[in-house]
């Protein structure tokens, strides 16, 4: 998987949580808190006075608002440089983490303007300690369904997402393995590089 191809199923992995919940099953409070950014988003798409083309910029900025604090991107970003993290300065981890934060949020936020609306089902939720993950499954109109499973941490009062799986596959894992084949021919300063290149 390339990184655009990644960062296509990572967007996925998001715009389908915005789906009408149908059910719940078992929930708790990290199911409760992706349910309360999922409504938030739902009535930034759904306010009229946001929908042209002309309120595009203020739009975006409020989808942002509303999704990064659900999110722990600095935590994925960590986890999907794996051990290169640890050779890395702290100027460069800051800047690898603004910079993977940008990929993922800018093809979010551009898949949930096209959103259109399926069922999500929350399926189950487990907890274990500081760490839980829920279980959704999402139903399309051609009675398909699609298993996405949402890792999340406990930071502070919150929880947050810090790896989405989609019919078991990790994003993380993914892009864990795109970067470590990146690095293995090219420099680290390449790989933000590249990763600059598609946020701009």
């Amino acid at each position: 998987m390339n990184i655009r191809l990644g960062v296509s199923v990572c967007a996925l992995f998001l715009s389908v949580t915005l789906a009408r919940t149908a059910e719940t099953a078992e929930a708790g409070v990290p199911t409760d808190q992706i349910r309360v950014t999922v409504d938030r988003v739902l009535a930034i798409l759904k306010d009229p006075n946001l929908k042209s083309d002309g309120a595009q910029s203020k739009r975006r900025a409020e989808l942002s608002k509303a999704i990064i604090p659900r999110f722990d991107f600095e935590e994925m970003a960590k986890r999907a440089l794996g051990a290169e993290w640890r050779r890395r300065t702290p100027t460069e981890q800051k800047e690898f983490i603004n910079l993977f934060t940008d990929l993922l949020k800018d093809s979010y936020v551009t898949t949930i303007e096209s959103y259109r609306g399926d069922r999500v089902v929350y399926r189950r939720e487990a907890q274990d300690g500081r760490f839980a993950e829920v279980g959704t499954g999402v139903l399309t109109e051609q009675d398909q369904e699609f298993v996405i499973n949402y890792r999340m941490h406990l930071v502070a009062s919150e929880w947050k997402v810090y790896d989405v799986v989609l019919e078991n596959i990790s994003i993380v894992n993914n892009f864990r393995s795109q970067f470590r084949r990146l690095l293995g021919r090219s420099s680290f300063a390449d790989l933000l590089r590249t990763i600059r290149e598609k946020t701009h």
